[in-house]
């Protein structure tokens, strides 16, 4: 069964514990926590001090997505802090190797994250090293982007090449128009910002994705 995993971007920042919570009661799978520095991306988002808030209030699997500069320099504080997978960019690194070894050593899953310009067949070479493909199927730095059509091509692709232990993430304009066409495609996990929290009701959105999800 296929993986939803709510972005905190687009929660409320006033009442970031209480929207952890609802995750936490939900049938959301993973909690995804965009980090972003102002420099690999155009925004800032948020960092160590908030994933060690948010940790004690949920067992729930935390998907760190670091959208920085030299990723290397925080993986180990953040698996201190409490990330269960920490995805880096490809564009971000000059030694991809290294670094996804590094999460490993550190005790969480390795993610690759690919930007949408960027090719499959970029992994070819990092498979052994990847537990979590991250398809990023807008441009990466704002949340509420329009989905980008040929990342379903590009997830179908990966297919191909990845190990049969690695998971594919899809990131970006993920919604209920598009989940059971990603999953459908090979998609495992799910990355949904504005279309779970900025309805109506959170929860009751993502039961109804879960089901389209299959």
């Amino acid at each position: 069964m296929a993986l939803l995993a709510p972005s905190l971007l687009s929660a409320n920042f006033a009442h970031l514990g209480r929207d952890v919570d609802m995750l936490h009661r939900s049938q959301a799978d993973w909690v995804h926590v965009d980090v972003m520095d102002g420099s690999f991306v155009p925004n800032i988002s948020f960092g160590f001090p908030i994933l060690e808030s948010i940790r004690p209030l949920t067992n729930k699997c935390l998907d760190v997505h670091l959208m920085v500069d030299k990723p290397d320099r925080y993986v180990e504080r953040f698996v201190a802090a409490g990330a269960n997978v920490v995805s880096i960019h490809y564009e971000a690194c000059t030694h991809v190797h290294r670094v996804l070894q590094q999460i490993r050593d550190c005790g969480a899953k390795a993610g690759l994250a690919l930007n949408p310009h960027s090719p499959i067949h970029l992994i070819e070479e990092l498979t052994d090293l990847v537990d979590v493909l991250l398809i990023m199927s807008v441009n990466p730095g704002f949340g509420g982007q329009q989905f980008l059509p040929g990342t379903i091509d590009k997830v179908k692709k990966s297919k191909v090449l990845l190990q049969p232990h690695t998971l594919v993430e899809v990131d970006g304009g993920v919604g209920m128009h598009n989940c059971a066409q990603l999953v459908a495609a090979g998609a495992h996990v799910l990355v949904a910002g504005n279309a779970v929290f900025k309805t109506g009701d959170p929860m009751e959105t993502i039961a109804s994705m879960k089901q389209l999800m299959g």
